[in-house]
């Protein structure tokens, strides 16, 4: 089964970093996230991989292809021009990079790597989401619902402390430190989709997925949430990167399940 996933934006929030390359290329432990998020989806079997690549595309290309290189010892021998990769490490990956456009919203996006996808089931992903929901889990929802489309639904942290307060007396009856959200779920960014979800894709390269297309699957009552109460955690901003950095270098890495 093949894993889309989403490369091409500005990721203006982020600019301290990508002004200099593509969001999915900003690292996180001298990886690019991105390649966090590959090896969520292998630990679960999922090596297919289609990357819809759009600013400095070129660089997500370059670190693929330079892959090998990168990861083991090499000798190089300059008499005779050649080189030799030593204790060669690698992924069981098969990646597919797809030049999607400059200024593609994200559905339309979807709608120009079809040709890679098939018509099969496939998973949707950003470049720029981690989390530890069991893949194999969300799949098996979506084929016991048989709906089109399933997306992970999360539940996020507010970012500073709340306090309850009587208005009249100024008194504050108590105060939370980071208390979660209102309870209400958003889109955790983790899709299993079907093919016919395509026909939904009308308006081109400005189609935006997360509008019409996904608006009027729910309206077709043909989309379905997978609930997730477990780690989850965009990287947004340069605070985020920041965070997501601690993380890893400590020993509460909840997304690092290979």
């Amino acid at each position: 089964m093949k894993v889309v996933i989403l490369a091409g934006g500005l990721g203006t929030r982020l600019s301290e970093e990508t002004d200099l390359k593509p969001k999915p290329m900003v690292e996180i432990g001298g990886k690019p996230i991105l390649w966090h998020i590959m090896k969520i989806y292998s630990h679960y079997g999922f090596n297919d991989f289609v990357i819809c690549c759009g600013y400095k595309g070129y660089l997500i290309k370059k670190y693929f292809a330079d892959y090998f290189l990168n990861q083991s010892d090499v000798t190089f021998d300059l008499s005779t021009n050649k080189m030799e990769l030593l204790n060669l490490e690698t992924e069981p990956w098969k990646v597919t990079l797809a030049d999607t456009g400059l200024k593609t919203m994200t559905g339309g996006r979807i709608k120009r790597v079809q040709k890679y996808t098939g018509n099969e089931t496939f998973m949707l992903t950003y470049g720029d989401g981690l989390s530890n929901v069991n893949i194999s889990k969300l799949l098996e929802f979506h084929k016991q619902h048989g709906k089109l489309a399933t997306l992970l639904a999360v539940q996020t942290a507010g970012r500073f402390g709340a306090i309850q307060l009587d208005e009249n007396s100024h008194h504050v009856n108590s105060f939370r430190e980071k208390p979660s959200g209102d309870g209400a779920y958003i889109n955790g960014g983790f899709f299993v989709l079907e093919p016919k979800i395509f026909d939904y894709i009308l308006g081109g390269d400005e189609t935006t997925w997360e509008r019409a297309p996904l608006e009027h699957i729910a309206q077709d009552n043909q989309l379905m949430a997978f609930t997730h109460k477990g780690f989850w955690r965009p990287m947004d901003t340069l605070r985020d990167k920041i965070e997501l950095e601690a993380m890893w270098n400590s020993e509460k890495c909840d997304w690092k399940v290979w």
